[in-house]
């Protein structure tokens, strides 16, 4: 029972750990993709947003929109990191409704 259990819990706290890649990587192409759109660096703005111990592991792309992903952390053994992404990108054009 105990080894299912430890099972369990390595499930759950690697899911956890993709959720808050995914929203690491959400929030860094928002925070890239508001300084790309005022004419700042979109790469540092990403970097910026993202925890410390995390920005090593952080890969930005500027094109058409930002791209950012995260090289989430493995809590097996063995496994491999997986890149989470995310992108964003501001149309000039759009208004919002009003």
């Amino acid at each position: 029972m105990l080894p299912a259990l430890a099972v369990c819990l390595l499930i759950a706290g690697q899911i956890v750990l993709a959720g808050y890649g995914l929203w690491t990587s959400a929030t860094a192409a928002r925070a890239g993709a508001r300084a790309a759109y005022v004419g700042g660096d979109a790469e540092a703005a990403a970097r910026s947003a993202v925890p410390t111990h995390w920005r090593d592991r952080l890969t930005v792309r500027d094109g058409e929109s930002l791209s950012v992903a995260v090289h989430s952390l493995g809590l097996v053994p063995g496994a491999g990191a997986v890149a989470l992404r995310a992108g964003a990108g501001i149309d000039p054009q759009a208004r919002p409704d009003g």
